[in-house]
């Protein structure tokens, strides 16, 4: 059985079963991906790297979901 590991998700402590793609944690945790930007220890995540950047143990994400309005 594989530990657990803890990141922060928008200053929130999350456990996750193991290292994971950006594209697989907004999964998880449910998140729209159309209108956001992803940012893990203060770096933006370009959306096309999604797919090949991981989240480990101890990083923090940020999860901004973009509104309009006026």
């Amino acid at each position: 059985m594989s530990k657990m590991i803890q990141i922060k998700v928008n200053g929130e402590r999350v456990e996750i079963e193991s290292a994971m793609s950006v594209e697989r944690l907004l999964n998880t945790v449910e998140v729209p991906a159309n209108y956001l930007a992803v940012e893990i220890n203060a770096d933006v995540v370009p959306r096309e790297d999604y797919p090949s950047t991981l989240v480990n143990d101890g990083d923090e994400v940020e999860v901004v979901t973009l509104v309009g309005g006026g």
